[in-house]
């Protein structure tokens, strides 16, 4: 973590030394140059105040937020501006290094001013604009009664970081236009509090599936991440959570199992408690929430934290065959084009967006339906997932 937070800071500097290279070479004699450093301290300033005051700032996450939005609309138009000027160097280094050519520092300003609109769109209008993720996953021994099952997934909601009422409604009318006939929600339903979601019960209860909806917690739902007046607080808090989840009809699965049943055939749906690695907390037990199970039946689990696939359930003696997890959101920020897919979240989660499979299991990575953190997204958008379970021998039928 030290490692990339060095790497960070150093492409923080030279990115910014770079450009503003470019800024002097079109607006020298002018106070440009001048604003630029000034916002950069800012910046900076405000970031190392939050740091050494943040016992007596009691509302840190939002102050946070703002400052992770400044760094990513100050860093990033200049990061991808640095190639083209490094670029520009090695030519000037044969010429005994000339001025620098006006024409490339317009070129790179131009780029910048583009990528800083792109992000302003994904800050504003990006945050509900929900894209439908749909995969088809072939088992052998899934029943044949569940052939053609259909699962709409969402996950990390944070309901605290919501306030656009229509916004959040084009999400929920889409995932009801899936008629999927199971809906699973992968946890993190708030960012601290339960009282968050007060606003938006009767809005999660309009979510619908013919064969019910079910959920587990996230790391957030715990409430770990505030001071409480007491431990009881603490408590009651994720009390009133479980009871918001049976309030808008999910069955909350706590390291338990379910059966799912369909023309006398079974799957067991499995739930488990957040389990993560790097510091959070591992509440989940697979082998507590499937001791009851058949070993040979078909098996779905939702896990909040991707983590939990690579360390525990590929390698568990229970044969999962398709886990749901979400937690990375995809950063909020990242590049997905024509099946091209990057994130710096990539770095940190080594399953952090999408469908993966090891030994003939399957995990699919939900990118969140809300946000947190970063007021937006950019690049990665808002995900409601739609899985289709099929038995393999009907795709050649």
């Amino acid at each position: 973590m030290a490692k990339r937070l060095i790497l960070f800071l150093l492409l923080f500097l030279i990115s910014d030394i770079y450009f503003y290279q470019a800024v002097v070479t079109l607006f020298s004699g002018s106070s440009i140059p001048i604003f630029y450093w000034f916002v950069d301290v800012l910046i900076i300033v405000s970031i190392v105040s939050i740091i050494f005051l943040r016992q007596r700032i009691s509302d840190i996450q939002r102050i946070a937020s703002i400052l992770i939005t400044a760094m990513l609309l100050v860093f990033i138009p200049k990061l991808f501006s640095f190639p083209i000027l490094f670029i520009e160097d090695i030519g000037r280094l044969f010429r005994g290094f000339p001025a620098r050519s006006v024409y490339v520092s317009e070129i790179v300003v131009f780029i910048a001013v583009a990528i800083f609109l792109a992000i302003v769109f994904g800050l504003t209008r990006g945050r509900h604009l929900y894209r439908v993720r749909k995969e088809i996953l072939y088992f052998s021994d899934l029943p044949e009664a569940f052939d053609g099952f259909t699962i709409t997934q969402l996950s990390d909601i944070h309901s605290g970081s919501l306030s656009n009422i229509r916004g959040v409604q084009k999400g929920i009318d889409l995932a009801n236009a899936q008629n999927s006939d199971l809906l699973l929600f992968t946890g993190d339903l708030v960012n601290n509090m339960a009282s968050e979601m007060d606003p938006w019960i009767d809005t999660f209860t309009a979510l619908k599936a013919p064969y019910g909806k079910y959920s587990v917690l996230g790391n957030h739902d715990y409430g770990d991440y505030i001071k409480w007046n007491n431990a009881s607080s603490k408590e009651a808090n994720l009390k009133r959570l479980k009871e918001i989840h049976r309030e808008m009809g999910f069955n909350l699965l706590l390291n338990e199992t379910v059966t799912l049943q369909k023309q006398g055939q079974r799957i067991a749906l499995i739930g488990v408690e957040n389990w993560g690695k790097g510091g959070f907390h591992q509440f989940g037990n697979l082998t507590q929430a499937t001791e009851d199970i058949p070993i040979d039946s078909f098996k779905i689990l939702m896990s909040h934290d991707p983590s939990h696939w690579d360390a525990v359930t590929v390698d568990h003696e229970k044969h999962v065959h398709l886990t749901l997890a979400g937690h990375t959101h995809g950063m909020q920020f990242g590049i997905e084009v024509f099946g091209f897919k990057w994130s710096p979240i990539q770095y940190f989660y080594k399953q952090w967006a999408g469908l993966y499979q090891r030994d003939g299991k399957f995990l699919y990575v939900n990118r969140g339906f809300g946000f947190h953190g970063l007021k937006g997204r950019v690049g990665v958008w808002p995900e409601i997932t739609v899985l289709t379970l099929k038995r393999s021998d009907s795709a050649t039928a």
